[in-house]
């Protein structure tokens, strides 16, 4: 079993699975995020969020994905480099097919989105549980850390959105590989139903793309200023 998770195919077995189960928490975390758009008020998206912060079982599942999260990034990183010490030396000919472009840069696009989420965690979720800088609001009788206050203050710098959003693309450009790449890692590579994994990939890296786009942007033109 070691071997098999130190051999190459382990470590990109492996990698896939990690990442595919990062593509299913993305969904869930843009739900939550969504109710901040969807409802008038912060009280849907505080309540959602408290019960993420507070539940048991979640916070098990949090602490898993934490580290789901690092695994996919080493694992990504050796896999790249030994990918580089395998061929030292570039190919005179580029193979310059889709496929070949976004699996190119994959791990450029990981160092951007593993930068945008030391910024993002920092912000959030080091600000909210380890020094206590989040306020509170009452929601039917009980006591909610206002989470929703503090995404919508930074939502409302125009220099913080586009930085969002420009990490935000990066992470599309990165699943649009990302997806098919951890199908076909686990065998599903057919001519039938090799193309209906790759639609589906470009609907779901579009759908996560728009969803988190569009929240700042919302909030930005059409929320009251706090």
């Amino acid at each position: 079993m070691a071997d098999f998770f130190t051999s190459s195919i382990g470590k990109k077995i492996t990698m896939a699975g990690l990442g595919l189960f990062l593509i299913l928490f993305l969904i869930v975390h843009l739900g939550i995020n969504l109710l901040l758009i969807i409802f008038s008020d912060r009280d849907a998206f505080n309540v959602a969020a408290h019960f993420m912060a507070s539940n048991i079982v979640i916070k098990v599942i949090e602490v898993i994905l934490f580290l789901i999260l690092l695994l996919h990034i080493i694992y990504g990183l050796v896999v790249q480099v030994q990918n580089w010490l395998a061929r030292p030396i570039g190919y005179k000919i580029t193979n310059y097919s889709q496929t070949s472009f976004f699996s190119k840069f994959m791990i450029h696009t990981a160092v951007i989105i593993l930068v945008f989420l030391v910024i993002h965690l920092s912000d959030f979720y080091l600000k909210a549980k380890l020094f206590g800088g989040v306020k509170s609001l009452i929601i039917n009788g009980k006591e909610y850390e206002d989470l929703g206050l503090l995404v919508i203050t930074k939502f409302q710098n125009p220099k913080y959105i586009i930085f969002y959003i420009v990490c935000i693309l990066f992470l599309g450009f990165h699943l649009l590989h990302g997806f098919q790449s951890a199908f076909q890692t686990f065998g599903l590579n057919h001519k039938s139903y090799t193309p209906i994994i790759k639609k589906i990939g470009i609907i779901y890296s579009c759908i996560i793309v728009t969803g988190f786009t569009l929240i700042p942007l919302f909030i930005y033109f059409f929320h009251e200023p706090i």
